[in-house]
């Protein structure tokens, strides 16, 4: 199969994806077997959160809507055209993948099967369905991709080499696990922003996205904020108020009654708004509901620091500031080139 009917298959999912949005879901005549899969696509959505109670329908929309938006001819042209993608000989390749946020392996599969590798899935079980309707969408498109994706519920065998995401703890397993094999290894990573005090309101608003989109859940939500010495909080509040709808989730309502009450019988300090607790900690992992936060005296030595922790840290939201910073707001938007733990996984995949 060629590299151009494998990015056209991917490009009719991407066409697939956008009828779907919380507010305008339109089923479009002319997109490819829509009777088969579009009502049974909107079931899916509505049960997802039966299996997940964090799937909300606006977050598991809110990420359909990021892959339509990036399953592009034009964007899948840009990202591949840095590769020698022909001629390859066919790997077997091992996904083990999270389920914090709905489809969150999606782009290690779209990278295997692109790259003309035969995929082994092995799905969270907060995260078991998705995925696999995906699958079947792109097979009915090219029957030919049928060999090349098995879903694996036992023990992973036969595979060449494995991509493996979990906390720090399973990690370690993994590592040991699979230390024959080529890996790609992912361990628990956080998101900070570093504010100066001088961000405008829309910019602090568009940070409350960084910070409540998926409830907090994903490596990419932005747990940690560096802020200048006698920074007033005030306008960072008001500027997420807009996000005072989140307490209205019982699940995510639940860790704020809980987290907060930890807090306060352990004596901490709190900034609290009803919705969102602040505590100060040096920690980048804060739990739901909660967000670090760090005052620094010099931008420059901050910049040290981060550049240092570099490995535990996925996204640094800052305006020009910080290199290769992401703008506010934009944590939950990476481009298909933008990859996770900055590791290379189409690189990684061609070295194999």
């Amino acid at each position: 199969m060629t590299l151009e009917t494998k990015k056209s298959v991917f490009v009719e999912l991407g066409k697939f994806l956008g009828q779907f949005s919380k507010d305008n879901t339109v089923k479009k005549p002319a997109v490819l077997h829509n009777d088969t899969f579009f009502d049974a696509f909107i079931a899916l959505i509505n049960l997802s959160q039966s299996h997940n109670g964090w799937y909300t329908a606006d977050n598991v929309y809110f990420s359909i809507q990021s892959w339509a938006e990036a399953l592009t001819d034009e964007n899948l042209t840009k990202w591949l055209s840095e590769y020698d993608l022909q001629n390859r000989t066919s790997k077997n390749i091992a996904l083990i993948l999270a389920g914090n946020i709905p489809l969150v392996g999606f782009h290690d599969f779209l990278s295997v099967l692109i790259t003309g590798n035969t995929v082994l899935v092995k799905t969270s079980s907060n995260d078991q369905h998705l995925l696999p309707f995906l699958a079947k969408y792109i097979i009915a498109v090219q029957p030919a991709l049928a060999q090349n994706i098995t879903f694996v519920e036992g023990k992973l065998e036969n595979f060449d080499a494995v991509i493996a995401t979990g906390s720090n703890n399973t990690a370690r397993y993994f590592e040991y696990y699979f230390k024959d094999k080529p890996s790609i290894i992912r361990k628990s990573r956080n998101s900070v922003a570093v504010l100066t005090g001088n961000e405008t309101k829309e910019q602090l608003t568009a940070l409350g996205e960084d910070i409540f989109r998926y409830f907090g859940l994903g490596c990419r939500n932005v747990s940690k904020l560096f802020v200048p010495k006698e920074y007033s909080f005030v306008p960072f509040f008001e500027a997420i108020f807009a996000y005072q709808d989140v307490i209205h989730y019982e699940k995510y309502a639940n860790n704020y009654d809980y987290n907060k009450a930890v807090f306060l019988m352990s004596n901490f300090k709190l900034l609290d708004n009803g919705f969102l607790t602040l505590k100060e900690d040096q920690s980048h992992a804060s739990p739901i509901s909660s967000v670090f936060y760090e005052f620094y005296e010099d931008i420059n030595d901050l910049k040290t620091r981060l550049k240092s922790e570099n490995e535990r840290l996925q996204c640094i939201v800052a305006d020009e500031t910080i290199e290769n910073s992401v703008a506010f707001g934009q944590t939950q938007n990476p481009r298909l080139w933008n990859y996770a733990d900055n590791i290379d996984t189409i690189s990684f995949l061609l070295t194999i």
